[in-house]
């Protein structure tokens, strides 16, 4: 059983011993951090926390304890149910509330479930604020509400509504292009939360043909919940056997989104974010924001557009306060996670839908002739495993050292941008390796390049 404390959250297996996995004696003792956390640093004077889920199987068990431990703190929840995070994250605002928790594992197998940690303005907490609950709760530093100052459940299941209406309700976003196009759009929600919100989403846009796999929401994931191309076989059959135009993926919170082409391949989840910010800038010029990690294809384009890109450190959390500073006008992920500040500050596979299909009806091409379209790129995705003896901050930095002669990234492990090429490394933070990401116009010329690096750290910490 595994339970891991970070500042994105605390995410573990179902079940175990008291001391290991998320069960609920430790959920008890982080929800209740979270509370002292929220009490002690609010701005507002609401005493709301809204509470969403995912559909995943363990999802009821740890609402129910998280719902009651936020009553025993003494604050009121807002019980949406099942909700995408970016709902959540958008119904923290509208109930003007001081705090949310979405429980989601994100991509990760039914086994696991996750508290993801939300501040008064529906954005995850900063590595300053997830440390400081994170020490409340290895401390125990909270004191629950006595009974005449318990909370009380405020249940209300019109938020994924009221997100629709929201998207509908973006400048960028034209609901009458979209249904003059009479797309027919495949859609693997995975058996979550996606198979309810989406279709009605497509519906409000406009379209009318919809080709469903794996909508409903019962939790037991069919494939694989990560929107990787080895995962998605299914759906690039239905494709062509529904002769559909256009495929979407999300996984099981709906915060990332993949896209399918009309002949069944993949539109890439690293084009995802460049697809959308090419519309998005083509109306409204400005600046763009990914994290190191992602595609050059986002630059390429925001300079076409007259805009600045500007790189973030990994991490949804890193990527938002990096657009914040730099006014972006959309920026996201290369896994596939836009985010679009019209709407809110965080990532959202149902904007990014809206968004895609508003551009592939102003364009009236084929979704590959859109991917096509623009900058081609390949990504490698490597690791070199180190003994735990081994400095890895020591073997970055001579590797900064070795290529000081070209343009360095250093704020979040070292990043490496040759003329048509570049390469990233982080060590991971829970294990001896050195993850090693790798682009160039090829996969072969990326693969050769994270070859390379892997040799030259070899060399280094022998």
């Amino acid at each position: 059983m595994t339970l891991i404390k970070s500042i994105s959250g605390i995410r573990g297996t179902i079940g175990g011993s008291p001391d290991d996995g998320l069960n609920p004696l430790a959920i008890v003792k982080f929800v209740s951090a979270y509370a002292t956390f929220i009490r002690n640093s609010k701005t507002v004077g609401s005493e709301r926390i809204v509470v969403g889920r995912d559909a995943r199987i363990s999802g009821q068990m740890v609402k129910q304890v998280v719902v009651g431990t936020l009553i025993g703190m003494g604050f009121d929840v807002v019980d949406i149910d099942l909700a995408t995070t970016p709902t959540t994250e958008i119904a923290v605002v509208m109930e003007k509330a001081c705090g949310g928790i979405i429980i989601t594992a994100s991509h990760n197998p039914k086994q696991w479930n996750a508290l993801k940690l939300l501040n008064e303005k529906g954005e995850f907490l900063n590595a300053e604020e997830g440390n400081a609950v994170i020490k409340i709760a290895e401390q125990e530093q909270f004191v629950y509400a006595s009974a005449e100052k318990l909370g009380k459940i405020i249940t209300d299941n019109r938020y994924r509504e009221r997100h629709i209406e929201s998207i509908l309700g973006l400048e960028l976003v034209d609901a009458e292009a979209i249904l003059a196009a009479h797309f027919r759009v495949a859609i693997d929600c995975v058996n979550s939360v996606g198979g309810i919100v989406i279709p009605d989403l497509l519906y409000a846009l406009g379209v009318k043909e919809i080709f469903k796999l794996h909508c409903n929401p019962h939790g037991n994931f069919s494939h694989n919940p990560e929107p990787l191309p080895e995962n998605l076989t299914e759906i690039s059959q239905l494709m062509v056997q529904a002769k559909a135009d256009v495929g979407f993926v999300v996984d099981p919170d709906v915060d990332r989104l993949a896209v399918v082409c009309e002949n069944g391949e993949m539109f890439g989840e690293e084009y995802t974010l460049v697809a959308v910010s090419d519309y998005v800038l083509s109306a409204k010029p400005g600046n763009t924001v990914s994290n190191l990690s992602s595609s050059r294809a986002l630059r390429d384009v925001t300079l076409k557009h007259g805009g600045q890109y500007s790189p973030a450190a990994v991490g949804e959390v890193n990527v938002v306060a990096k657009m914040k500073e730099t006014n972006a006008v959309i920026g996201g992920e290369g896994n596939g996670g836009v985010i679009y500040p019209e709407s809110h500050c965080g990532r959202d596979a149902l904007v990014g839908i809206a968004l895609f299909l508003t551009n592939l009806a102003k364009k009236k091409i084929k979704t590959s002739e859109l991917k096509a379209s623009y900058p081609q790129y390949y990504i490698s995705k490597q690791k070199i495993e180190l003994t735990p003896s081994i400095d890895v901050d020591a073997v970055l930095k001579k590797v900064k050292e070795k290529f000081a002669g070209y343009d360095i990234t250093d704020i979040d492990g070292v990043k490496i941008d040759f003329p048509d090429k570049w390469v990233h490394l982080r060590k991971s933070n829970t294990e001896p390796i050195i993850r090693i990401y790798s682009e160039a116009h090829t996969l072969k010329e990326a693969e050769e390049l994270g070859g390379e690096l892997i040799t030259i750290i070899k060399e280094i910490a022998d």
